[in-house]
């Protein structure tokens, strides 16, 4: 039987997403020129949370989609089970825009570097920062870091994290180690 381990949970979580929001608007000033990426299929969950909290702070209306890099996975043919694909959802052109892409948790690249695919058929973004939960550290694949980290967490082989948001039905927002 795995063990599973509370790492975070409400009000914590919360105060995370005020600091990103902080984050963000030293850096992306009035989202002019900035878009939010959801990655789905739960990085949508906190890019919905920091896109509601931003507009509340600075009286504007954030540009935010969705998208689904399923397709463009290096795994997507090499597997037993076929992918469910999910929503993409991106009601805006990315040309020369700063995309902010957000997820829940960072742990290969591999889907990250999906996403940057993905996002191509949307256009050419200017800037892409990447913006994540949790950031499992002695997991990468591929040289890619994330910009903002709420926390990162040491796992080892055979661990995960796994996020439960209260969109997706659980009693409340809870982050667990699990392996």
């Amino acid at each position: 039987m795995a063990q599973k381990r509370l790492i975070l949970e409400s009000p914590l979580l919360e105060i995370m997403t005020s600091r990103f929001c902080q984050q963000l608007i030293e850096n992306h000033q009035d989202f002019s020129e900035s878009v939010i990426l959801g990655l789905q299929p739960r990085g949508i969950h906190l890019a919905e949370r920091i896109a509601r909290e931003l507009s509340v702070i600075i009286s504007k209306e954030i540009p935010i989609g969705y998208i689904d890099a399923t397709f463009f996975r290096d795994d997507f043919r090499r597997r037993e089970s076929p992918l469910v694909p999910n929503k993409t959802h991106v009601p805006f052109i990315i040309e020369n825009k700063k995309v902010i892409l957000v997820d829940d948790v960072m742990a290969t690249g591999r889907m990250v570097r999906a996403a940057l695919d993905a996002m191509t058929a949307f256009g050419r973004p200017k800037l892409v920062e990447l913006l994540v939960l949790i950031n499992r550290q002695y997991n990468r694949d591929l040289p890619i870091e994330p910009d903002y980290v709420g926390m990162s967490v040491n796992t080892a082989e055979g661990q995960k994290v796994q996020v439960e948001w209260k969109e997706q039905g659980f009693d409340g927002d809870r982050i667990w180690l699990v392996g």
